[in-house]
């Protein structure tokens, strides 16, 4: 996603497979296995990723937003 300071900024989206799942569980596990450039910015959660009709994963989308 576009990000003032750096150009880029690193967005998450998860589906929840676990409701007990929380954005701060998220956060500490990135700050445990990733660097610091790749930690997400941003994180948010979906019912469902966009996906073709082949299955594959709509990336467009997902950059874009979701539609209102």
């Amino acid at each position: 996603m576009p990000d003032e300071k750096s150009g880029e900024a690193v967005k998450v989206v998860v589906v929840k497979k676990d409701p007990n799942l929380t954005a701060e569980m998220i956060k500490e596990y990135c700050r445990a296995n990733l660097t610091g450039y790749k930690l997400p910015k941003v994180i948010e959660f979906r019912d469902s990723l966009p996906k073709t009709n082949v299955g594959k994963i709509l990336r467009r989308e997902l950059r874009d937003g979701p539609k209102p």
